[in-house]
């Protein structure tokens, strides 16, 4: 007990640990801002630099750089619609609207909050129940993986914002788009149409800055002789009348946040993509509608990525497998420092386990120091002249394309994707089905491929397989709910049993 409290402390009681923790956080908002620079690079870059340090300032500036850069997409999600990171692709759908309304200050100090709270949230729970969670996660066969992919795709209802037809066009799509490139079991090629270039697939970031970024400088082209919107900048912080309003919806998108953050291979997108379709189906009067700055749509997205941070720990201090790509370049780092983590790191230095958590406390601290300052200067960004803001987006766009692999190719995909996102939007499709597919393409693929074998290519035993296991029947239960409360049949028989009278009048 005393060694796991000195363990906790030692963060807090070394200035030189706080600084860096301090120091990798601000740098983690900032490097999570712009698109491209990911956290995942952030932190594999460090590497090479705190080779020869302590592990303690060593992983307590990476945990830093990880915290905020999570939390750092969220900030030209909402000023640029561009987002910083994946995992900040459903803020963008709420945050962009309120900016465009002058409510920039007031979308950014929710998200701070929020994120503070599900990073709270992920950590305790990493701190109280890592085993019991990870034993969760490890029960996990493909199945269940491949179902979790189709209750992602079926988000696609809740991204459409108006024509079903149409989301399903655009979720189809990015799965297809996901799936372009030599197939990673046979290494055979599709969809490369012999092209050598198209051999290694495109890339996700690419489609997501191309998307969002580019066709959005191509929108606001329309406008470009249009006053800015000035922003008003009162209470940054929100109420306390406003978190307790928010409190559960928190809580429930933490819960979200926690277990997929905790399922090796997801992270923070998918979480935050989850969450925003269980904010959808859970509230039922938002002040404004979903797509249109509700507030509900920032706080279950917000929450549920930061509240993963702490899920992804979980698989790796306890199992040593990796939540997601940052922890797996921790898992790494702890290599090079002789340590090896897995259950022998809990029994035979849980000082180190106990350090971790408290350097995720600090750095969630420091996130929320960091995200409340600075944010009157931040909003000046989008009162800039557009003759101003749309080169400042395309050049974003071109380093944040071009930082993800060093190669013009994914500069030009990304050009291309914007002119079609462009297109896109033109016409009413919407782009976030886009991106959901692309992420989720992988993860369908791989499962369902991974499940069939293992069941000897007898769909006969891997029905028997869902049916029989009580975690694949629960998913695929909820798969059926979900695709059916999407259909207009759903929506007759709600009507009629919850307001006879008014549809009866109908």
């Amino acid at each position: 007990m005393m060694q796991a409290l000195m363990g906790f402390l030692t963060v807090f009681s070394q200035p030189e640990l706080l600084l860096l923790v301090g120091l990798g956080t601000f740098a983690g908002v900032y490097v999570g801002a712009i698109p491209g620079l990911s956290v995942t690079m952030a932190v594999s870059i460090l590497i090479s630099f705190t080779f020869s340090w302590d592990v303690y300032p060593a992983i307590s500036l990476m945990i830093g750089i990880y915290m905020g850069g999570v939390y750092g997409g969220s900030r030209t999600a909402i000023l640029l619609n561009i987002p910083g990171a994946p995992s900040a692709i459903a803020t963008a759908l709420d945050g962009y609207p309120m900016a465009k309304r002058g409510e920039a200050g007031t979308a950014i100090g929710v998200t701070t909050v929020m994120s503070f709270i599900g990073g709270f949230v992920g950590i305790a729970v990493l701190a109280l129940a890592a085993p019991l969670v990870s034993d969760f996660a490890l029960g996990f066969q493909p199945r269940d993986y491949m179902l979790l992919a189709v209750l992602g795709i079926l988000l696609v209802g809740s991204l459409s914002q108006g024509s079903l037809v149409k989301g399903i066009f655009a979720g189809a799509l990015g799965i297809t788009i996901g799936a372009v490139g030599r197939d990673p079991l046979t290494f055979s090629e599709r969809f490369t149409f012999d092209f050598q270039i198209l051999e290694g697939g495109i890339s996700f970031i690419a489609v997501m800055i191309g998307m969002f970024g580019v066709s959005e400088a191509l929108q606001q082209l329309h406008n470009v002789d249009k006053a800015a919107v000035r922003q008003k900048i009162g209470r940054i912080v929100p109420s306390l009348g406003t978190v307790k309003k928010h409190l559960p919806l928190s809580l429930q998108t933490s819960a979200i946040g926690v277990t997929i953050g905790a399922l090796p291979g997801t992270g923070g997108d998918i979480a935050a993509l989850m969450a925003y379709d269980h904010a959808k189906r859970v509230t039922r009067n938002p002040e404004r509608p979903f797509g249109e700055g509700a507030m509900e749509g920032l706080v279950a997205p917000e929450t549920a990525n930061n509240a993963a941070v702490g899920g992804a720990f979980i698989p790796m201090m306890t199992l040593g497998i990796p939540g997601d790509a940052v922890t797996a370049i921790m898992i790494g780092a702890l290599f090079i420092h002789g340590l090896n983590p897995g259950p022998m790191l809990m029994i035979d230095q849980p000082d180190m386990f106990w350090f971790i958590v408290g350097a995720l406390v600090t750095a969630n601290c420091f996130m929320l120091l960091f995200g409340l300052t600075g944010i009157r200067l931040f909003t000046r960004i989008v009162e800039m002249p557009r003759s101003v803001l749309i080169p400042l987006i395309m050049l974003l766009s071109i380093v944040g394309a071009y930082a993800v692999n060093n190669s013009i190719t994914d500069v030009y995909w990304m050009i291309g994707f914007g002119v079609f996102g462009y297109f896109m939007r033109h016409y009413g499709y919407p782009l976030g089905p886009v991106i959901l597919g692309v992420i989720l393409s992988r993860l369908l693929d791989d499962n369902w491929r991974r499940a069939i074998i293992s069941e000897r290519e007898d769909l006969g035993r891997f029905f028997e397989g869902v049916l029989t296991s009580p975690l694949s029947l629960v998913l695929f239960v909820s798969v059926v709910l979900i695709f059916v409360s999407q259909t207009p049949v759903w929506a007759k028989g709600k009507a009629l049993l919850f307001s006879p009278k008014e549809s009866a009048k109908q």
